[in-house]
């Protein structure tokens, strides 16, 4: 889940995350990473301009245990901010809507489904996942016949559709990318939580169903006709193009400028990955024949991309479908979301500088903060819980539901970078890193759990508390080697693994 922080993200969103999925501050971060005169510019202390106000103390009450600590000054720096930051947009004093936390433009008092499902990961870190289960929660249960099967695109802390996106069932502002962007989400925090409501309650299990099914035959997303469908379907009454929300209740991808074009990449991308959480879910819960038609329309769609959607030229798939049904622009160059694997450890950092420390990052805005923190979990220190299928239990020594991953990616110039009061399921642990060749992992609360202390390249052992192991060695999404031990850390427990010198 690693490539660099701009790959993540595009591989994750929507981080995530595709470039045309994310924001003028993902936007951004690519143009930082195109200047790299400027990077040490940004590393130097105090040489930081900020167009966003300094953060306060947060005084809502909302804290976190998470920690971070580095030989890096600047890193911790950031992380500082950022965690500041996102606790600030964090809310539990009674709202009607709940605990929540911004994730849609400042000053809108609410949440939308892309940026809630992009903001999640940072959220987990930072202890919130019953802030996170709450909003998605909260989208699962608005979906409906009325709407189409779409659920309300913005939630404001009233407990009501934001009125700026939404005047009734037949006239609201929707992109349709977001309920297979929210159910992935809802399988990442069930993987990441443990929380088994994700899989049982009966209103996340309608918002499945209805999303997989009926959303998809709804808007023409099919395996058999998304690749002919009109770029306007479901119109209620005559359609009026003078009117916001005719034209914009069932925008065909997240970029909402262009009025005209049939399909994004991004509906695709997204509609794979929640057919392959749809299936994941399904084997959690044993239904091992529906786990496998969904696998299956998870192929479908994939092949669907990578034999039509595929800009050999460019080395990407192409953007998006346009009015004459032809294929252009520049879209994701993967589409291994969540994938861990290869990080581009230098571009990781350049990012992350820019994030919190360029005038033109919009550190105002709430999916600043929590992505960052995501992404130093994810990436930085390459920190990812690995879901095997409780049907597949008895194959290649997988006897657990989930692993947990570690694959530093630590830039030239960090020596080492250790994260605490991290927590995964039922267990709260910190990982160090020294240098990339190096990892200390603590299970410092929760049952015992079994860690996969992975490593760049080919190994053939690696040291396990000072003694040589074999590792296994594997190629990435990226294809480049990665050399992993699984090590069962107990209670309580301290293990260390390094490459061998």
């Amino acid at each position: 889940m690693r490539l660099n922080a701009i790959q993540a993200i595009q591989n994750r969103f929507a981080k995530v995350f595709v470039p045309f999925i994310a924001l003028v501050f993902f936007l951004n971060l690519a143009a930082f990473a195109a200047e790299p005169e400027t990077n040490e510019a940004y590393r130097a202390v105090g040489t930081y301009i900020t167009g966003a106000s300094d953060v306060l103390p947060s005084t809502n009450g909302v804290q976190s245990p998470l920690a971070f600590d580095s030989s890096d000054a600047q890193l911790v720096k950031g992380f500082n901010w950022a965690k500041a930051q996102a606790l600030a947009y964090a809310f539990d004093d009674g709202d009607a809507v709940g605990p929540w936390y911004e994730a849609v433009e400042p000053g809108r008092e609410g949440f939308c489904m892309r940026d809630t499902s992009h903001q999640a990961m940072g959220a987990q870190a930072l202890g919130l996942a019953r802030f996170t289960h709450n909003m998605l929660r909260h989208f699962a249960a608005a979906v409906s016949d009325s709407k189409d099967w779409c659920s309300y695109w913005e939630i404001n802390r009233f407990n009501e559709p934001a009125p700026v996106d939404y005047q009734n069932d037949a006239s609201f502002w929707y992109d349709l990318p977001a309920n297979f962007d929210v159910l992935d989400c809802c399988f990442r925090m069930y993987v990441w939580s443990g929380d088994r409501s994700y899989i049982n309650d009966p209103v996340f299990l309608n918002f499945y169903n209805r999303t997989v099914n009926d959303y998809v035959e709804r808007w023409g997303l099919g395996i058999n006709e998304v690749m002919k469908r009109p770029r306007l379907l479901n119109v209620r009454g005559i359609f009026d193009a003078t009117k916001k929300f005719p034209k914009n209740r069932g925008i065909p991808g997240y970029d909402e400028q262009d009025h005209t074009y049939i399909l994004g990449c991004d509906v695709l991308v997204t509609e794979r990955t929640a057919y392959l959480a749809y299936a994941h879910i399904q084997q959690v819960r044993f239904n091992a024949d529906l786990a496998q038609e969904f696998l299956d329309k998870a192929a479908a769609v994939e092949n669907l991309l990578t034999n039509s959607w595929w800009d050999e030229s460019n080395q990407c798939f192409y953007a998006r479908l346009n009015k004459d049904y032809q294929l252009e622009g520049q879209g994701p160059k993967t589409l291994d979301w969540h994938e861990t694997g290869h990080v581009d450890a230098e571009a990781t950092y350049s990012n992350l500088m820019y994030a919190a420390f360029s005038p033109k990052s919009r550190r105002e805005y709430p999916e600043t903060s929590f992505t960052w923190i995501g992404d130093l979990v994810n990436d930085t220190m390459g920190i990812n819980p690995v879901f095997t299928s409780p049907l597949q239990s008895a194959v290649g020594g997988y006897w657990v539901e989930v692993m947990v991953q570690t694959l530093p990616a630590l830039d030239s110039k960090t020596k080492w970078a250790e994260i605490r009061n991290l927590p995964i399921r039922a267990n709260v642990v910190t990982v160090r890193h020294d240098g990339n060749g190096k990892t200390q992992f603590i299970n410092q609360s929760g049952p015992a759990l079994i860690w996969k202390a992975s490593f760049a390249g080919a190994h053939e052992t690696l040291l396990v508390n000072g003694k040589p192991v074999k590792a296994t060695v594997e190629n990435d999404s990226a294809g480049q080697p990665v050399s992993w031990v699984r090590v069962i850390v107990g209670a309580g427990g301290t293990s260390t693994v390094e490459v061998a010198k």
